[in-house]
């Protein structure tokens, strides 16, 4: 069984009212429980927390590297400035999956750069909910 980090950055627990042009209607509980349902199907088990704050995500990836074998990680504002969380990554040398609700590459010039993509084994991007769920299926296959 595989043991995966679910990282939820900040304002992401703001979603279905925040910007549903953008981001959906979709909800962050609506995410998480179909996150969950996959999980089952894929025999994995889920850590699954939310921050808002750049210093709390850096302590839960230190803290659950002992427990993952891989990281699902939405840096979300964080993906375009935070070295801290593409160093802690690094640091505890588990596969991430980076995913995002959009399309960052087809939004403001500022977010098409990731500091976490150079440290994630792969980026998935645009998808609405299935960003995730594909990203957790990546995730898994790293493990397997």
């Amino acid at each position: 069984m595989a043991n995966i980090l679910v990282v939820h950055g900040p304002n992401l627990n703001l979603l279905g009212k925040r910007e549903p042009g953008v981001y959906g209607v979709v909800t962050l509980d609506e995410i998480n429980e179909q996150l969950r349902l996959l999980a089952v199907e894929l025999g994995a088990a889920l850590r699954i927390e939310q921050r808002n704050g750049e210093g709390e995500i850096v302590d839960i990836i230190q803290s659950n590297a002992d427990w993952a074998d891989a990281i699902l990680i939405n840096p979300a504002a964080y993906t375009h400035t935070s070295v801290a969380i593409r160093d802690a990554i690094a640091a505890v040398g588990l596969p991430a999956v980076e995913v995002h609700l959009s399309n960052i590459h087809q939004r403001e010039p500022f977010r098409h750069h990731s500091y976490i993509a150079p440290v994630a084994r792969g980026q998935i991007c645009g998808f609405g909910v299935n960003s995730y769920l594909l990203g957790l299926r990546a995730a898994c296959a790293y493990c397997s």
